[in-house]
């Protein structure tokens, strides 16, 4: 069956860095953790940012997703106090040529209830607009009316635990690929957990895992990759075999847009 895919980025005046297109190519084992993932090219994922806090300790990811415009997760209780690393990739090197911004705004989503997670996205306005070079540039955002079919491959990646008993996350941003599953076969994990609101991904061997929340759950269309989801949550002990939940970016593409509209 053929699908119709009908994408729309974000307005990117001005800038020669379209979204969702890499410099720096990635190189995805399995597609041609993070758990049973894989060490990400540096710079392939232009679009990853690390939450930090003032102490510079990772403790979620995130998608720049235009030049003053962050997107992440509503879990992760994100404050002005905290910033945006862009750039990154070893986090335990201090040779990186990273941007550090500090953050004016931050708009939770309004119905984001702890209980259900649903509506688990909050959206980080910068103090200024970052510089896009090679390293750093935004993901596109799919239309709110796009579909993603169960067994879609697509790809997350993020600096969370590589095994949920380490005492520490990774040094070097991690990335697997993972099937997309309808609704209906998470439902057979997860029961009514699972809403309209989220898309699972993975139990096929690779899974998120604690410190990747807030980061992104990425699919490919043409040349160009799509923010399809964020990561959410799942099984407490990591399991390869269990998927991993996302909060669904079409169901939030309008609330997206009326915010950084508005603001």
């Amino acid at each position: 069956m053929a699908f119709l895919w009908v994408f729309v980025c974000l307005a990117l005046a001005g800038t020669a860095y379209g979204c969702g297109i890499q410099a720096i190519k990635p190189v995805i084992t399995g597609y041609a953790r993070i758990v049973n993932g894989e060490e990400a090219v540096s710079g392939s994922w232009p679009w990853q940012v690390s939450l930090q806090d003032w102490t510079g300790w990772h403790f979620c990811g995130g998608s720049l997703i235009n030049e003053q415009w962050v997107v992440t997760a509503a879990h992760c209780s994100v404050t002005t106090s905290h910033r945006v690393v862009l750039a990154e990739h070893d986090r335990c090197s201090s040779a990186e040529a990273i941007q550090t911004m500090s953050i004016s705004r931050v708009f939770r989503h309004p119905n984001y209830n702890s209980y259900t997670i649903n509506n688990d996205i909050t959206l980080l306005k910068l103090s200024s607009k970052v510089s896009f070079n090679n390293r750093i540039s935004p993901v596109c955002l799919p239309a709110s009316s796009d579909n993603f079919p169960g067994g879609m491959l697509c790809v997350t990646s993020g600096w969370g635990l590589t095994n949920p008993s380490a005492s520490n996350t990774p040094c070097q941003l991690q990335q697997t690929a993972l099937p997309l599953l309808t609704n209906t076969q998470c439902k057979t994990y997860w029961g009514t957990n699972i809403t309209d609101l989220m898309i699972c991904a993975g139990g096929a061997g690779a899974t998120s895992c604690m410190g990747d929340s807030g980061g992104p759950l990425v699919c490919q269309q043409g040349s160009a990759w799509y923010l399809v989801g964020i990561v959410s949550w799942g099984s407490s002990s990591c399991s390869r075999t269990t998927p991993a939940v996302y909060a669904r970016v079409t169901a939030l593409r309008s609330w997206i847009d009326q915010t950084i509209a508005a603001n």
